[in-house]
């Protein structure tokens, strides 16, 4: 669809969340500001599909290009500040929309993670980002190790985001697993990397049946006609996190403190959700995005 007509389609889902979200006013002191939250997180959406994925973008492509639609767009300092408190609605906008699409009550879903490096592993040492945050860990894709977070994913089987985080990439993606996997139950789809008896066991007694591919020295007892539809299933999840990583960027922290990276990070999601949203809400394959604005 031409990019006015998407803007309006995000600037529809966002309000109508936020009505059913926000109850009470979010600012107790002060004036509001002239631009409403609404039209602050529209903006970076639509800066998110255009491929504008840092807040000075985002403003200097809305400015010269769709003030008259934003008229009250004050400086870019107003626009990052408001953007970045807004992080905790983000998020509740995000998990309002997969409830929405019944996401969470699917019977299976999948889960992996990506590498989120802050520089390069030979700069590390001399950083002083995230000191005491990130971690050293090793990226098997691009055989490296690098120094940084890791973001963990939880999707339903058609796609939808239903659970996330990130932590620092020497922690071991099992021990962040129970944190996105709550109130869930039904089959969970992993790779190799979360093999553990006792998670397993642990994610069992929750109602959730965790299985990955076994490694080359374990016995495999399932049908083998089992364990490739499996595997077959479990590549939605990588596809996800490819559109997330190439189209969205969310591998690239340019953040310098963890709020303004968690910000970036939900901000991501929800435009990937967002666009799933309107996929199912326009009869569009979910995560056909081609299909949604013409860039």
């Amino acid at each position: 669809m031409p990019v006015e007509d998407f803007i309006i389609y995000v600037y529809c889902c966002v309000e109508d969340a936020y009505r059913e979200i926000v109850k009470t006013p979010l600012r107790r002191r002060g004036f509001p500001p002239k631009l409403t939250d609404s039209e602050v997180i529209t903006m970076e959406i639509i800066g998110e599909f255009m491929g504008k994925d840092q807040d000075k973008s985002i403003w200097r492509y809305f400015h010269a290009h769709w003030h008259s639609w934003f008229p009250d767009l004050g400086s870019r300092s107003n626009f990052v500040k408001q953007s970045a408190n807004l992080w905790h609605l983000k998020g509740l906008i995000q998990q309002h929309l997969v409830e929405k699409m019944n996401a969470l009550e699917q019977a299976i879903h999948l889960v992996d993670g990506f590498p989120m490096p802050v520089c390069k592993i030979t700069r590390a040492a001399r950083s002083h980002c995230f000191q005491g945050e990130a971690g050293y860990s090793y990226c098997a894709a691009k055989d490296e190790k690098y120094y940084g977070f890791e973001g963990h994913v939880l999707i339903s089987s058609e796609g939808v985001i239903c659970g996330y985080t990130f932590a620092a990439a020497n922690i071991d993606e099992r021990d962040v697993l129970q944190d996105i996997t709550k109130g869930l139950s039904g089959l969970l789809i992993g790779d190799k990397g979360y093999i553990r008896p006792s998670l397993t066991e642990d994610l069992a007694n929750q109602g959730l049946d965790l299985q990955t591919p076994l490694r080359k020295n374990m016995n495999d007892s399932r049908p083998k006609v089992f364990v490739t539809q499996l595997m077959k299933i479990r590549r939605l999840v990588e596809t996800v996190i490819g559109q997330l990583t190439q189209r969205l960027h969310i591998e690239k922290v340019w953040a310098r403190d963890r709020w303004h990276l968690a910000n970036r990070f939900i901000r991501k999601l929800l435009a990937h959700t967002v666009g799933v949203f309107l996929n199912k809400l326009l009869g569009n394959p979910l995560l056909h995005f081609e299909a949604l604005v013409e860039i």
